[in-house]
């Protein structure tokens, strides 16, 4: 398979997408780039449902390594453990706007793996991984009915920013991540710090102008793959 590249510049950052190089034997398979950031997402499913199947059963696993920041895991086993409480929550990020973009009745088995391979602390990773998420399956010949992207919002010094750094989330009074497709915003996970009903709709209708940005080149990727 040939290597396919697609990128986008949103707000001075470039952020790109690549397939066809990595976990080539996975049905669909991306790694994504956003900085120092990289996140390998890779997707399998069964080609047919098990008989006698009557739900969808959907996996979602999202892991982070420890060399991805340059760590070796310590204590006698030198190597990586069960999933920490943050790696489990944020699978359920994902699965949340993924899993209802999958068509009705469709039952076959389907594992989602995004891992990070390389850290970067002056970007939010929860929008990016939901966003390589729905990439690699848009790679793959899947049903699906995507994109979609996902954006964290903070208000640092009375200003909305998107992705930002983790030292501007924290001290920042907002802090949501948002997913969403290019019509609607499907999640809202977050909270704010005494924030009206307009600044709230404020900082939701600049989450979804950030999510378009992140779709052109998730659908140029399938079309240049001819899916």
């Amino acid at each position: 398979m040939p290597v396919h590249n697609k990128s986008v510049e949103i707000d001075s950052r470039t952020i790109s997408i690549e397939t066809g190089n990595w976990a080539k034997q996975a049905h669909g398979s991306v790694v994504y780039r956003s900085g120092d950031l990289v996140l390998l997402a890779t997707v399998c499913a069964e080609r047919e449902a098990r008989e006698g199947q009557d739900f969808f059963p959907l996996t979602v696993d999202y892991r982070e390594k420890f060399y991805a920041a340059g760590r070796i895991p310590g204590g006698d086993f030198k190597r990586e453990n069960r999933p920490a409480d943050h790696e489990t929550l944020m699978s359920r990020l994902i699965d949340r706007p993924i899993r209802p973009l999958f068509p009705t009745g469709y039952f076959s088995e389907v594992q989602l793996l995004i891992t990070m391979l390389s850290a970067d602390a002056s970007t939010s990773m929860e929008g990016h991984a939901m966003t390589a998420a729905s990439a690699a399956i848009a790679c793959s010949d899947i049903p699906f009915h995507g994109p979609i992207a996902g954006v964290v919002v903070a208000r640092v010094d009375g200003k909305l920013v998107a992705d930002p750094s983790l030292e501007d989330r924290e001290r920042g009074y907002l802090d949501l991540i948002v997913a969403g497709s290019a019509t609607a915003i499907t999640m809202i996970e977050g909270g704010a710090n005494e924030f009206t009903n307009e600044q709230m709709l404020e900082a939701l209708e600049f989450a979804h102008e950030n999510i378009k940005k992140k779709l052109p080149f998730q659908n140029e990727m399938i079309e240049s793959l001819g899916i």
